[in-house]
């Protein structure tokens, strides 16, 4: 056992500890997670804040990644019903719809089907945090819970990974059946491949130290990659707001002008089809609804 591993065992049950004394999580959840579907765990306070105003786009109109949407919204409608599922990593370019498809379908499940879906969003920097978290959801056994991360990625040095590789698959505090793990990256392995060739080079195993960063990945039963879009899905994005905001032109001249201002950005995706809706329509002297494609 390495000094990390001393170190990482301490902060836990100084954790443990402050649970049992009151000092933390006694309040954490004020509300018992009745008075929203959306919370934000602020780890500074220990406690889950409700989220009352979201940003949510609606699944129709999330264009070019119907298989991405079905596959997730299957498993999340098994944990969602109390059957087996698995936590989901989903991977790719940025603006592609990652975490627009969690919200979104979340949103459907507890609109329209009455799921007892808890979303709740942990920063990056406070996946430390994800064994207390789920230390104290356990105890909520009649809610369902996705612990949802966004834009999730460890850099060199970093020992906050093994919470995460806790609670996906065993450790000290097992994932509670209540609970699921979602996660977006721009990075299919989560770690930057000098990351894992430094620990090659270091370890006295080097094998063995690089299976455990590649593995951190691979204990999401689910993998969903997300890609730039092609021309044509990118423009029946464009042609799927225009109809929905009723914005006006022609439609040669509208795609020209969305073509060239994704030449601008570099890529043809989701959030840049958006970017773009948001610029015709005050050019139009035209207001939209707050959507997000984050």
């Amino acid at each position: 056992m390495n000094s990390d591993d001393i170190n990482d065992i301490k902060t836990y049950l100084s954790r443990i500890a402050d649970a049992l004394d009151g000092n933390i999580g006694g309040n954490a959840a004020p509300d018992k997670f009745e008075s929203q579907s959306v919370y934000l765990w602020q780890s500074q306070n220990k406690i889950f804040e409700p989220i009352e105003n979201t940003t949510i786009i609606e699944l129709d109109n999330l264009i070019g990644i119907d298989y991405q949407i079905d596959i997730l919204m299957g498993n999340t409608a098994q944990f969602a019903n109390g059957y087996a599922a698995n936590n989901a990593l989903l991977w790719g370019a940025r603006g592609t719809g990652k975490s627009a498809v969690v919200k979104a379908i979340h949103k459907h499940l507890t609109e329209n089907e009455n799921a007892p879906l808890i979303l709740i969003e942990i920063h990056r920097e406070d996946i430390s945090d994800l064994e207390y978290v789920a230390s104290v959801l356990k105890s909520y056994p009649s809610k369902r819970f996705i612990l949802f991360c966004d834009d999730l990625s460890f850099d060199e040095g970093e020992n906050s990974y093994k919470s995460l590789k806790s609670i996906l698959e065993g450790g000290v505090v097992s994932r509670p059946d209540n609970i699921i793990f979602y996660a977006t990256s721009n990075r299919r392995h989560l770690m930057p491949r000098q990351m894992i060739e430094n620990e090659r080079k270091v370890a006295i195993h080097p094998g063995e130290a690089v299976e455990e960063k590649v593995s951190l990945s691979d204990r999401f039963g689910l993998w969903l990659g997300f890609h730039s879009h092609d021309q044509d899905s990118y423009l029946k994005m464009i042609d799927t707001y225009c109809a929905k905001f009723k914005l006006t032109g022609k439609k040669k001249d509208i795609h020209a002008q969305a073509l060239e201002w994704s030449r601008t950005r570099g890529n043809r995706s989701g959030r840049v089809a958006w970017q773009f809706i948001q610029d015709l329509a005050g050019r139009q002297k035209k207001s939209l609804e707050k959507k997000s494609l984050t």
